[in-house]
């Protein structure tokens, strides 16, 4: 038995996930891992495991990427939908949580904020600078005080008086951490004193001017952290939504805006086929000269065969399957 289902990659720097949803944009599976600065490889083994994980045939109708890497993700896998973060959590969190008109999104290097009004983004913002706030931050600071990451949120909930740490910025917050910690807090009360302290910096960092009206959703890995769901709840008074499936929400809706695509075009997939997470791929970047730009452009070719060194990008030979890159457009593929 065989389902028509449509497949939503979400490639991020810390991890890729992939998605699928039905012809009814039902939820179907999903799965995550690693990209551990390979996002080529994170691709392809998320397209083996969710293949292999598939209790009956998936005949793909659509594929959309999104995420930083959504370019490379969408040129292995032929992408039909290539979309950016803020339009793939509007319409995952839009689709599922009725009435939804405020997202908080933290990933493990950004996080965003996107206000919806009637479906429809009235306002985002990104932090892509500072790393307080986010899951790698966490990640560190649960490292530094010895409490594995999946406790993080259960022991910062123990807290009865949280430490107040300096959250503005990554390296004063970690300097104020430290400090406290010498003076003798307890682990749970440094954790969740680290939980409010993010919050307050995502508040008043990417929040500030905006209206924050519920339904609130939290989105991405740092929701599964209990603990700073409680410190989003105390600071905006008000109950914040954790979907079920949180930290697929951006490959989720890139599956549903795949779908939309399809069933409003009725345009034939561009997709690959499965057999691409058995492929073989390299990038090549090199400089453009053609102005003072100086563009970076990568190439995507398939084949593991080394090409050597190239000093000019028409040099490049091979299967080019994409490229990418340059400001005015001159070598995109």
């Amino acid at each position: 038995m065989s389902i028509n289902v449509y497949l939503g990659i979400d490639v991020g720097s810390v991890t890729t996930k992939l998605a699928l949803v039905d012809e009814k944009g039902k939820y179907i599976d999903s799965y995550m891992l690693k990209t551990a600065g390979k996002p080529v490889e994170a691709v392809q083994k998320g397209l083996q495991q969710i293949k292999a994980q598939a209790v009956q045939e998936y005949n793909i109708q659509g594929v959309g990427t999104t995420g930083s890497g959504r370019n490379l993700a969408g040129a292995l896998v032929g992408a039909d939908v290539v979309k950016n973060e803020i339009t793939a959590h509007a319409v995952a969190a839009s689709t599922y949580i009725p009435g939804v008109q405020t997202i908080l999104e933290i990933g493990g290097q950004d996080s965003k904020i996107i206000i919806l009004r009637d479906g429809i983004v009235t306002d985002f913002a990104m932090n892509t600078v500072c790393a307080a706030g986010t899951g790698s931050f966490l990640d560190h600071q649960a490292q530094r005080l010895n409490v594995p990451i999946e406790k993080f949120g259960e022991t910062a909930l123990r807290s009865t008086n949280p430490a107040r740490i300096a959250g503005r910025c990554g390296v004063f917050a970690e300097s104020d951490l430290i400090h406290k910690q010498q003076l003798g807090y307890p682990v749970e009360d440094l954790l969740y004193g680290l939980c409010q302290a993010l919050v307050r910096n995502y508040l008043s960092n990417l929040a500030l001017g905006k209206e924050l009206l519920p339904t609130i959703s939290f989105q991405g890995g740092v929701a599964t952290n209990t603990g700073m769901v409680k410190a989003f709840e105390e600071a905006l008074n008000t109950k914040i939504v954790v979907p079920e499936n949180h930290q697929t929400m951006g490959a989720i809706g890139a599956a549903l805006l795949a779908m939309e695509n399809h069933q409003y075009t009725e345009v034939a997939t561009k997709f690959k086929g499965w057999e691409v997470g058995n492929m073989s791929f390299q990038s090549v970047t090199c400089q453009c000269t053609g102005c003072s730009n100086n563009c970076e452009v990568i190439t995507i070719l398939e084949g593991a065969e080394p090409i050597g060194k190239v000093e000019k990008i028409g040099d490049i030979k091979g299967n080019i399957i994409a490229r990418w890159g340059g400001t005015c457009g001159k070598w995109d593929i």
